[in-house]
């Protein structure tokens, strides 16, 4: 189906990002330093959309001189944490990275400051599919109408863009700018002032915005990511930062492990912790892994994936190959058992935390000793940071290596912007 429109341009705050939480806490901030009376939730509310000293003015009472101070308090709060305090209604970033990859032209025009938008785009992984930002900035102070940003923005003819906002200042500024009007009746305007507004359409939920620009065109594939690495790497605590952040871009996130992961592999993982397993072959324990891993990938993997999730596995067949295969001894036999088990079910991505077997030991002992236990377990832990630092020198491109011996917010971020570059790469490849 070809595109309805060429140009799609998008309004930020109750549009794309779930920005309530911290516009409101932001602007009772300024309240608050200013002296004025507190404000209700719902009369916070009202600051997300219109600019910011006619919701001071308007709400409070506050004169211009008043209005331009208490709107360098909400910005002193806002730019320090209530712009994270936000989240992208599930949906939209499948919608505009469905639209971008047939072909659109997206656009943001906001009357937020125009570094904001562009730190806040970022920090989301939409960025990348953004045309241009049109926001109030040094350069471009004087553009402060929808109407103006909304002209400012346009890359085609009129008749072939449509402006999509939750505010009547959305509607309209797309009308007095020539151009088709959705209002996203899922944001923080009202039912009343959406349709007392006359936009050319409603959107109800995100789902019915994509049925408006997109009709039946192909969703988003689903992506699979694995991580993994020595014991002690940090990867768990990890693999939980980056699901929450995955959720708040509005994406279906399945978290999963191996061995397990579904009911018949967690019952062989079992197996394999138990203690009254002792004794078990280093074969068998090859073998039930790989078991437990193709039952993994028929009940939970796949399926997943066909539904276009993101599927987050904390270790997967490259733990088989460092552990059993070099760490063991077995060899490439390890690679060919799991073969048949793959399907040739391959992750987009593996993130392998770097962190050395001595560093790592220390994670785990702490302040402790060494005991004999301990250091013979060593030898094969350093086997095993060997055999993960090899594939990551294999030339094969889903393989990123990150260092894992700063603190979890660094290695974080480090691990938030790799994922972003795999969700809007154009080859479905981290770059």
């Amino acid at each position: 189906m070809p595109l309805k429109f060429r140009q799609v341009i998008f309004d930020l705050d109750g549009t794309i990002t779930r920005s309530a939480p911290g516009i409101c806490a932001s602007a009772a901030y300024a309240v608050s330093k200013m002296g004025f009376p507190a404000l209700s939730d719902d009369k916070l509310l009202e600051f997300v959309g219109p600019p910011l000293r006619d919701s001071f003015t308007r709400l409070c009472g506050m004169n211009d001189e008043e209005s331009v101070r208490a709107t360098a308090l909400f910005r002193e709060r806002h730019a320090v944490i209530g712009w994270k305090e936000a989240s992208v209604y599930p949906g939209i970033y499948e919608l505009i990275y469905s639209l971008r990859r047939e072909g659109a032209l997206i656009t943001l025009a906001s009357s937020k400051s125009k570094g904001l938008c562009v730190k806040t785009l970022e920090y989301f992984g939409l960025l990348p599919f953004f045309d241009e930002v049109v926001a109030p900035n040094e350069n471009n102070a004087h553009i402060v109408t929808k109407r103006e940003l909304i002209t400012s923005a346009l890359k085609t003819d009129k008749a072939d863009a449509c402006m999509v906002g939750d505010r009547r200042f959305d509607i309209e500024g797309a009308r007095q700018a020539g151009v088709y009007s959705i209002a996203a009746g899922y944001g923080y305007g009202s039912a009343e002032e959406l349709t007392s507004c006359g936009p050319d359409a409603i959107a109800r939920d995100p789902a019915d915005l994509r049925t408006l620009l997109l009709g039946n065109a192909p969703r988003m594939p689903g992506f699979f990511i694995t991580l993994e690495g020595s014991d002690g790497c940090g990867k768990t605590t990890q693999s939980r930062l980056l699901k929450t952040y995955l959720e708040t871009l509005g994406l279906d996130v399945v978290a999963t492990r191996e061995p397990g992961g579904c009911p018949i592999s967690e019952r062989i993982r079992g197996v394999l912790l138990d203690v009254s397993s002792m004794g078990m072959t280093d074969e068998c324990e090859a073998l039930l892994f790989a078991a437990a891993r193709q039952q993994h990938i028929h009940d939970t993997i796949l399926p997943a994936l066909e539904q276009g999730k993101i599927v987050l596995c904390d270790r997967f067949a490259d733990s088989s190959i460092a552990y059993q295969g070099y760490g063991r001894g077995l060899g490439d036999w390890v690679r060919q058992i799991n073969e048949r088990a793959l399907q040739k079910c391959t992750p987009q991505l593996t993130v392998v935390f770097d962190i050395s077997p001595d560093e790592a030991l220390k994670r785990r002992l702490g302040e402790q000793a060494a005991d004999r236990i301990e250091l013979s377990r060593e030898a094969l832990q350093r086997r095993v940071y060997e055999a993960f630092i090899a594939l990551c020198e294999s030339g094969e491109k889903r393989y990123k290596r990150l260092d894992a011996t700063g603190s979890p917010e660094q290695i974080f971020e480090d691990l938030r912007q790799t994922t972003v570059r795999l969700l809007t790469s154009p080859t479905g490849e981290v770059e």
